[in-house]
């Protein structure tokens, strides 16, 4: 009786938000369905929404959305930038390709427009020392620009001497500019940014996070590791620039990764990668140099560049595994600090090595994160069971994202092998056909292999209940870890 002489209207007001948080549930729900997703991912968030309404709208702001057929460039800018992209020659594949790698080269092609790129020299570094000294080389005899992309730019000695580099050759005159993800880099010192701006460095935060666009933007990271000097030689791969990749962190030994050096004409297509990630941060427009499109044959290395991302229709790193799985006769060597497949990933992989192919799958026994670890653990049962060899990698964080299949084709990136980065996260991985690299990858490999201890699926089953648990509850959280 006090209550509704105090507030006269406050039974209307409660009809009324209730009627519009009502709406706004069912609104939601409509256009989770009208977005024709996996039925399955459709069914849970609605379950989530009716059963759990205002903590769903939350997860499903913060989660669930989906970017697909959005653009981080305008289709006038994007035809101007493929205008001035060097020319470059589709496989034919007569004599050079197997069949399954002309089909890959093909179809990444169709999803990604991604070149291809004959007469290429790569080189293969599998320690962050002799990677960062061939990088910290290249940044000091850059002459015209510098173009420097990574997930994590950490504020350590690492990332102070190339800041040092960079501001340096800034000075010089030499066009420097940086891409960093606002979420990756979160708690490097704005200090060593705002020191690069200060001193000549273009440096932009990829989607930075804010208050106002904390929702919309959380979920969705450039995990990219892209760097284009003078538009001769180019770098990819999964290293970010950070002490761990060195020198270890707290007495532990450095981080193995996986990264490339590129002469040759594929250095456009990392450009190509560069400049739509730049547009999209600048709203500037990086048109490719006349220089790149006379970049001469280095090598006998031919390979593809494809950036991929929740923006796209269909995920390029995606379907790029999957056709790798597919084609693969003999073998597949998988390495990955994460392995948190999604179901068509598990499958074709089960179906792979039912079949008769030798499928190897090498993760780090140490995480950097036990939730995933967890994860990861809870799918090794159903792998093995099909027969797919499970090695724990033992000296240290296996950081590496490589896929290597039969003897012509390796991929490798930024991309691990996980829901994140084939669904949520902007990544960009080079496919190299060649057969002198592949074996060249397979060495690595099975060098790694000999720091690894094979897990039996008979040991596996008799682990505690309660880890077999956390698994379990772990793996729910697998397509947004």
């Amino acid at each position: 009786m006090i209550l509704a002489e105090l507030f006269p209207y406050a039974g209307m007001v409660y009809d009324i938000v209730m009627v519009l948080y009502v709406l706004t549930v069912v609104a939601t729900i409509v256009m989770i369905v009208g977005e024709n997703r996996n039925p399955v991912k459709s069914l849970a968030w609605a379950t989530v929404l009716v059963l759990l309404p205002v903590t769903g709208i939350v997860l499903y702001l913060l989660f669930g959305r989906s970017l697909k057929s959005r653009h981080l460039i305008s289709r006038k800018a994007w035809r101007k930038l493929m205008a001035t992209t060097p020319l470059a020659s589709q496989p034919s594949g007569e004599g050079k390709l197997s069949d399954g790698s002309q089909q890959q080269a093909h179809m990444a092609h169709a999803i990604t427009h991604s070149h291809y790129y004959e007469g290429n020299d790569v080189r293969i570094f599998t320690d962050g020392k002799s990677k960062f000294d061939a990088l910290k080389a290249d940044i000091a005899s850059a002459h015209t620009f510098i173009h420097l992309q990574y997930y994590i730019i950490e504020n350590d000695r690492l990332g102070g001497e190339l800041a040092d580099l960079l501001i340096d050759k800034a000075r010089q005159g030499v066009q420097v500019r940086v891409i960093y993800d606002h979420v990756g880099s979160y708690t490097t010192n704005a200090a060593l940014f705002k020191r690069l701006r200060k001193n000549g460095v273009e440096a932009h935060p990829f989607l930075k996070v804010t208050p106002a666009t904390f929702v919309a933007r959380l979920n969705w990271r450039n995990h990219r590791k892209v760097v284009v000097i003078d538009g001769r030689v180019g770098y990819i791969g999964g290293m970010n620039i950070a002490d761990r990749y060195v020198t270890g962190v707290k007495g532990a030994s450095p981080w193995r990764d996986t990264h490339l050096r590129i002469t040759g004409p594929a250095v456009a297509g990392l450009y190509y990668s560069f400049a739509i990630d730049w547009n999209f941060m600048s709203k500037t427009l990086l048109t490719m140099p006349k220089t790149i499109a006379k970049t001469p044959v280095t090598g006998n290395t031919a390979i593809q560049i494809v950036p991929s991302g929740p923006t796209g229709f269909f995920n390029g790193n995606s379907f790029v595994v999957l056709r790798a799985i597919a084609m693969a006769k003999k073998c597949l060597y998988i390495q990955t600090p994460y392995f948190l497949p999604s179901d068509a990933l598990l499958k074709a992989l089960q179906v792979a090595s039912l079949s008769g192919v030798d499928v190897r799958i090498m993760i780090p026994r140490r995480t950097d994160s036990l939730l995933l670890r967890y994860a990861s653990g809870s799918y090794y049962k159903e792998s093995m069971l099909a027969g797919i060899k499970i090695y724990l990698y033992d000296t240290a964080m296996l950081h590496a994202k490589v896929v290597i299949a039969d003897d012509d084709f390796v991929t490798t990136g930024s991309s691990n092998f996980d829901f994140r980065s084939f669904e949520h996260n902007f990544e960009c991985n080079a496919l190299i056909y060649s057969a002198d690299f592949n074996r060249r990858m397979k060495d690595i490999f099975l060098d790694d292999q000999k720091h690894c201890q094979r897990l039996i699926l008979s040991h596996w089953r008799r682990r505690p209940l309660a880890i077999k648990a956390i698994e379990s509850l772990a793996r729910l959280l697998a397509p947004i870890l």
